[in-house]
């Protein structure tokens, strides 16, 4: 049983999902900098101002997390799952994640990013 309110859960997953979404633009980027796009400069914006906002939401996750003495950290993977331990509020839990469902929902993630949607209420939504 998890002493971890959804709330707090979620602002947990979201310091794993955000960092990948990060990774995933900026190499994304790269990709498009160096393509043969004849106009690619409406791409590039589109992605810096996504990472941007990528970066401002993880900002008010790590802000919400030092606040609420939560803190994750990677503590292993494999093919098939990668296990978390979550800090919180003085426990340590450890939660393993399907590593097909984090794709899913980084992929989730980066298409409300680009479609500039409310992400708020992502969490609550297909799990």
């Amino acid at each position: 049983m998890t002493r971890i309110n959804e709330a707090d859960r979620d602002v947990l997953e979201q310091a794993i999902y955000l960092p990948m979404i990060i990774i995933i633009l900026e190499r994304d980027l790269k990709i498009i900098e160096k393509s043969p796009f004849k106009i690619k400069q409406p791409y590039i914006t589109l992605m810096e101002n996504t990472i941007r906002k990528v970066r401002s939401d993880l900002k008010e996750v790590k802000d919400k997390m030092r606040k609420g003495n939560m803190r994750v950290t990677q503590i292993g993977h494999d093919e098939s799952f990668t296990m978390y331990e979550f800090h919180y509020k003085g426990y340590d839990e450890q939660h393993n994640y399907f590593n097909p469902r984090i794709r899913n929902k980084c992929e989730e993630l980066l298409e409300l990013y680009l479609n500039k949607e409310d992400i708020k209420n992502i969490y609550r939504t297909n799990d």
